[in-house]
């Protein structure tokens, strides 16, 4: 069933409910680079079983462009084990950990499948870079729908009560060695506006994609985290000055007055890499 490769691209991350046919189906049609079927909070307990059906089933035909995840329930849970054979029966690209913590990644490296651990909790919060750092997890998110309700956060317009959660992921993830997290699920969904805000602010402060939860949020969601052409012209001039300084001996580049160093020039690779699908990790 696999779709495509999660080192591609993955600027969008868009969930709809294990137990509705009609939304996963949209979900596969959205183009979201990824598209995850929640087995958790989008489904009552008392249709887990149904959901884990459902999911099987729809997932199980022809892949499509997007890349296709689980989200199982929380370690520790009565449906945690039977969502985690679910996904090894299928062989989803990835599965999406909720309530991230070290102990719970641990319980799914068998599974054998790339983990994006959801970070919601204040304890997950603590501990993000040892979860990180478990080799087989690919990509932290930020839960702040759970993790507002934790700390009693308020959501404000400028998106500053989860600043520090949003930080400490990314720096978390750059020390481990992996990719660029998610940032969190902008919940108002006729707000597109506020979306394309959210989204430019999570980008600068060096996040990779963003979550949804409507498909009309794909689009807005691709387009922040895709390189702009006035980025990519840039980045592309960065590279040639680097070549030809290379070719003529000289370690120092002069750009449009500016000295460009290797660390400016990781930057124009990685936009390079961004805009041309490949993997934003670090």
């Amino acid at each position: 069933m696999t779709g495509a490769p999660l080192g591609s691209r993955l600027r969008s991350l868009l969930f709809a409910p294990g137990d509705d046919e009609r939304k996963l189906r949209r979900a596969l049609e959205s183009g979201a680079d990824a598209i995850v079927a929640d087995l958790e909070d989008a489904v009552a307990p008392s249709a887990k079983d149904a959901a884990r059906e459902l999911t099987r089933r729809v997932l199980s035909e022809p892949p499509g462009a997007a890349a296709r995840l689980v989200r199982v329930n929380a370690f520790g849970t009565p449906w945690f084990e039977a969502d985690v054979e679910l996904v090894g029966e299928l062989g989803a690209d990835a599965v999406v950990l909720p309530k991230a913590t070290p102990e719970a990644a641990d319980a799914l490296a068998a599974a054998g499948r790339p983990v994006i651990a959801i970070v919601e909790t204040a304890a997950g919060v603590r501990l993000a870079f040892e979860t990180a750092s478990r080799p087989h997890v690919f990509a932290l998110a930020l839960g702040a729908v759970d993790l507002g309700a934790q700390l009693g956060l308020q959501t404000r317009e400028d998106g500053l009560e989860i600043h520090y959660a949003r930080s400490k992921l990314v720096i978390d993830s750059a020390a481990a060695g992996i990719r660029a997290p998610i940032d969190v699920v902008h919940v108002t969904i006729d707000d597109l506006a506020g979306l394309a805000r959210q989204a430019e602010l999570a980008r600068s402060l060096g996040l990779g994609g963003k979550a949804a939860i409507h498909p009309a949020h794909v689009a807005t969601i691709n387009e922040v985290f895709t390189p702009s052409a006035t980025e990519l012209d840039w980045a592309r001039r960065v590279l040639d000055a680097a070549r030809s300084a290379s070719a003529g001996g000289r370690g120092v580049i002069n750009l449009d007055g500016s000295m460009v160093d290797a660390a400016v020039v990781l930057r124009a690779q990685r936009i390079v890499a961004e805009s041309e699908g490949g993997s934003n990790e670090r």
